[in-house]
């Protein structure tokens, strides 16, 4: 059973109107995203789903493969699934003996193609999961900082608690575990900083088949509708979610949510170097 990508993408953007064929540092956002995933998985697996023919147009222009989904798909997740059945039901038997897929963020630029591999490898490795995630460790003061940052109107991802076994706890927008109280205390100093007490999500998921359709299925959740998170249904439902630790190794984390958050991501390539030299070759 093979494992495929999906970038789900599409132009009608609120906050940033065709954001997906967005120049950045002279290639478009979504081709972008495309070479990261086709560096880890190889373009055969790869695809981007759309409703639009002007970026199903593009994604074959630069030698990607398209998948047209409908215009009432109301996230990623149900474009995605809706592509996993296009797919299947296509010439041939591409879809037949797709086992795992991974749902990539079509506005995450600068997320390394090793991240995605790590993701995948675990899947092969534990063919109990049905669903996982991957996640950056933080420390107590980068839970802090996060902290005020967040009472300061500044919103920075997503956050989750992770069991000993490895499976989430609980996810959110808001820093946890909280530790305002340690603010004026030397506990941080004294040892809590050493500890991995909460990680950095990174909105990436690979499921099962089966457990894709599955989620899609369930009702909404209490928690879910709170946080606007939509993993949180996963978990209000008793499935677990295996959280699988990455490192970043010292690159910078950044999306594209908004037009200003394009010079931004020029800046930190202009810096750091391209992630992917050519349509399959990484650094």
């Amino acid at each position: 059973m093979k494992t495929i990508g999906i970038i789900p993408s599409r132009l009608g953007s609120t906050r940033f109107p065709e954001k997906p064929l967005a120049q950045i540092a002279g290639v478009s956002l979504v081709e972008r995203v495309w070479r990261i995933a086709a560096a880890a998985l190889s373009k055969e697996h790869v695809y981007v789903a759309t409703d639009s023919e002007e970026i199903s147009e593009h994604v074959r222009a630069f030698g990607g493969q398209a998948v047209m989904t409908s215009v009432e798909c109301r996230n990623g997740t149900e474009r995605v699934a809706e592509a996993v059945k296009v797919i299947s039901e296509g010439a041939s038997s591409a879809g037949d003996d797709i086992g795992t897929v991974i749902n990539l963020q079509g506005d995450a630029p600068l997320v390394p193609p090793w991240v995605i591999r790590e993701l995948a490898e675990f899947m092969e490795r534990e063919p109990g999961v049905a669903l996982a995630t991957p996640a950056l460790a933080l420390s107590a003061e980068s839970i802090l900082l996060a902290e005020e940052r967040y009472e300061e109107g500044e919103v920075g991802g997503t956050f989750v608690t992770v069991s000993k076994s490895g499976r989430a706890l609980y996810f959110s927008k808001a820093p946890i575990p909280s530790l305002k109280r340690f603010r004026n205390s030397t506990a941080v100093s004294e040892g809590a900083n050493s500890r991995v007490l909460a990680r950095k999500h990174i909105g990436m998921y690979a499921y099962r088949r089966e457990m894709l359709f599955h989620l899609l299925d369930l009702p909404q959740t209490p928690l879910e509708e709170l946080e606007q998170l939509e993993q949180l249904r996963a978990l209000e439902h008793d499935l677990p979610i295996s959280v699988v630790d990455v490192d970043y190794r010292g690159r910078t984390a950044h999306s594209v949510d908004n037009p200003g958050d394009v010079s931004r991501v020029e800046e930190i390539i202009a810096s750091e170097g391209e992630l992917v030299l050519g349509k399959e070759n990484t650094i």
